[in-house]
């Protein structure tokens, strides 16, 4: 199951820093398509590239995959 929340969160977080696709991808290891993907729900994402996304945009994964409304790490 691919979550909105996830996407939704992806997305604001990209945009609210004014990074493009290519620049989240590099930070993660995967390709722009698949960070778009994974913006528009179209695309599961993988446990890995979780942690990642989670430390580069230094938010939880508990509060991207929507399961607290606190976005700091602890």
């Amino acid at each position: 199951m691919i979550l909105p929340i996830l996407a939704e969160r992806l997305k604001y977080l990209r945009e609210q820093r004014n990074f493009k696709l290519k620049e989240v991808a590099t930070a993660v290891g995967i390709t722009p398509s698949a960070v778009g993907s994974l913006e528009h729900g179209r695309r599961p994402i993988s446990i890995i590239t979780l942690i990642k996304m989670a430390k580069f945009y230094g938010v939880s994964t508990d509060w991207l995959l929507g399961l607290t409304g606190n976005p700091e790490r602890n």
